[in-house]
């Protein structure tokens, strides 16, 4: 047989903040019912996702998730970051509902993926169906940057990616490159957010927007000073 859909089926709080949730990444509401169960299903483009309502259900834990093969991890992204930032003028990077970014990463050969935790603490994880092609190897601090985005995205444990980044921060400064200091602070910045330490994620973007970078250097990590932009917007006072 071909051309068979699945549709993951979802624990949540509330099928109503739910739908508002994924409507505003995109999603139409394609299924509606409160009784005999609270259900709501959700669509945008091909992909499809069902969610059932479990009154006094805690997203803290949740063990609900799947994986969503995509052409272009970095369209995507965009295109629900646009979403979050008209609804709440910065992209969810902390707490429950948040949003990862795209990075490539080394447990899954070296795709790019991303993943959107929904207010039903449901990890939905986006990757790329082709793997990104292999660059120049970098220094110390880059391979550890490495294992610190396995650690804090694809496995959820942002303190000890925290702690697995600043010792490599501290070994690397005087040796690392600009370019490698930035991408590494960005995301130590985005881990002290998760982790509700705005003070470090303060220290890290100070200490990242105070590299001297190269103009083809701002080009090629254009998305990574983007990044820091995000940072700046939680940090910002009244937002």
């Amino acid at each position: 047989m071909a051309n068979e859909i699945t549709v993951p089926l979802l624990p949540c709080p509330s099928i109503d903040e739910i739908a508002d949730f994924y409507t505003m990444l995109g999603f139409t509401r394609t299924y509606y019912q409160v009784r005999p169960n609270p259900f709501v299903a959700l669509q945008r483009e091909d992909l499809r996702l069902g969610f059932f309502g479990i009154p006094g259900f805690n997203p803290e834990d949740s063990y609900g998730s799947c994986s969503v093969i995509v052409s272009d991890t970095g369209k995507l992204f965009e295109a629900f970051a646009a979403g979050m930032r008209r609804t709440h003028g910065k992209i969810l990077v902390s707490g429950i509902p948040r949003m990862t970014r795209p990075r490539k990463r080394k447990n899954d050969g070296n795709h790019t993926g991303f993943a959107v935790i929904d207010p039903g603490g449901n990890w939905i994880r986006f990757s790329a169906a082709q793997p990104e092609p292999e660059e120049e190897a970098g220094g110390k601090l880059t391979a550890t940057l490495h294992k610190a985005v396995v650690m804090g995205d694809s496995h959820g444990k942002h303190v000890r990616a925290a702690q697995i980044l600043d010792a490599a921060l501290e070994r690397d400064k005087d040796t690392a490159t600009a370019a490698e200091l930035l991408e590494a602070l960005a995301y130590r910045a985005e881990l002290a957010l998760r982790a509700e330490d705005p003070a470090a994620a303060g220290d890290a973007l100070g200490r990242a927007r105070a590299l001297a970078l190269s103009e083809a250097d701002r080009d090629r990590l254009a998305g990574t000073l983007e990044a820091l932009a995000d940072v700046e917007a939680v940090l910002r006072p009244g937002t």
